[in-house]
């Protein structure tokens, strides 16, 4: 007859409260400590980091046209050059979009920042208002102190010539990162996969560079495609509004449109800026601000949401903070790896920590005044009683497998011989 399996005692019965705080708070405290080393070896390592990155996130977005290259019998070394030199192509493209355009916004420079002058002039009443406010605040608090501020005269033209070397290295580096990337990224498949040492861990590991692969793909070709489109109806836009060098704001914003949130910040404040530096009336100055803004709502609400679908969609508040962190770690290039990163993160932890979802095996009936939100609280909480239901049923259903494994009180053997009456 097998016997129960006996009940696992605690590891340490005698640990007191306090002892076990203290675990806790040194095992958070050696997290904290590798996280502080991550995000320092982020910094430090930006020099490299940076532009291999992004060398990967290229590589897979051009990884299926690699592929389709490498059917008509191309070995992968030459299809990395293919995919390098298409690159370079689509990169010199668009610089000769930038060139002429932005080369007379250059010239035209010193007249948009007199134009802006005299715009900011009718602001100095307020101005000088809050600093008449300022000194008023001043006597009444009785600090005699004043703030002053110092401009040291530094050459711009010196800090490019410091900063030409470093760019040109990290432009190396990223070009050589993605060539070897792309030729090499079967081998690289394959030996992580050897070093898994179970088959679930194949599988999973498989599965995360299969999903890591299409949904990074899918995604950069996807926005791509919005965002020339994009690029395209704002250049149309400030040609029919006679807004001077349309291209240039059209390539501008298809490029800025990478980077969610800050992009078309950024796009929006060059455009008001050169709205007050070169027109006077109000309604010219906005317009070109209201019809970009209008594009990227309706790419936002109706386009996005069509083309690149509800499995790809992440929430607004991860991304922010995905954005906002790699600006600060790693600048530009930061905000263009932000999102595919979350992607890729997303894939990892999917497929290492799946997880089944909140959903009961009765749905409540939704009502008229329940709004969507409503309808996902009432299914939760029927879920988690169900859950509850299921697990109190299944104590109850162990106890009595126990007691009938048990002997009945007073019948057990006691080891002690009956007594010769």
């Amino acid at each position: 007859m097998r016997q129960p399996y006996a009940r696992l005692a605690p590891v340490d019965s005698t640990e007191s409260q306090f002892e076990r705080i203290l675990n806790v708070v040194a095992r958070l405290a050696m997290v904290g400590i590798g996280f502080a080393v991550l995000l320092t070896m982020l910094r430090a390592g930006q020099f490299f980091l940076a532009p291999v990155t992004l060398a990967i996130v290229v590589g897979l977005m051009f990884g299926p046209v690699a592929d389709r290259v490498e059917r008509w019998g191309v070995p992968p070394a030459l299809s990395a050059g293919v995919v390098v030199l298409l690159l370079l192509g689509v990169i010199a493209g668009f610089s000769l979009l930038f060139a002429v355009p932005l080369s007379e916004w250059v010239a035209r420079a010193p007249l948009i920042w007199e134009k802006l002058q005299a715009q900011l002039a009718n602001l100095r009443e307020p101005l000088e208002s809050v600093g008449q406010f300022q000194e008023q605040l001043t006597s009444v608090l009785g600090n005699s102190s004043t703030m002053s501020v110092q401009v040291e005269d530094g050459s711009a033209v010196t800090g490019v010539a410091m900063l030409a070397p470093t760019i040109l290295a990290q432009i190396a580096i990223f070009l050589a990162s993605l060539y070897f990337f792309v030729a090499t990224r079967d081998h690289i498949r394959m030996s992580v996969l050897s070093m898994c040492v179970t088959r679930r861990m194949r599988w999973r590991t498989a599965h995360v560079f299969r999903d890591v692969e299409q949904k990074v793909s899918r995604f950069l070709l996807s926005v791509t495609m919005i965002n020339l489109c994009v690029g395209t109806a704002v250049a149309i836009a400030m040609w029919i509004i006679g807004m001077p060098s349309p291209i240039l704001w059209g390539a501008m914003a298809a490029v800025l449109n990478y980077i969610p949130y800050v992009g078309q910040a950024i796009m929006i404040t060059v455009l008001l800026a050169v709205g007050l530096g070169t027109q006077t009336e109000l309604v010219q100055i906005l317009l070109p601000v209201a019809c970009y803004a209008g594009i990227n709502f309706v790419e936002g609400q109706i386009f996005t949401p069509h083309f690149i679908g509800r499995s790809l969609t992440l929430n607004p508040f991860i991304i922010f903070l995905s954005i906002t962190f790699w600006i600060w770690a790693w600048g530009p290039v930061g905000g263009l790896v932000a999102v595919p990163t979350l992607l890729m993160a997303q894939s990892m932890i999917l497929h290492a920590l799946p997880s089944k979802p909140v959903a009961p095996r009765r749905p409540v009936r939704r009502t008229a005044r329940m709004t969507d939100r409503d309808e996902l609280l009432a299914n939760a909480a029927q879920a988690i009683r169900e859950q509850r239901l299921d697990a109190e049923t299944e104590s109850k259903t162990e106890i009595r497998k126990q007691e009938r494994r048990e002997p009945p009180q007073g019948t057990g053997p006691t080891g002690v011989e009956p007594s010769a009456s």
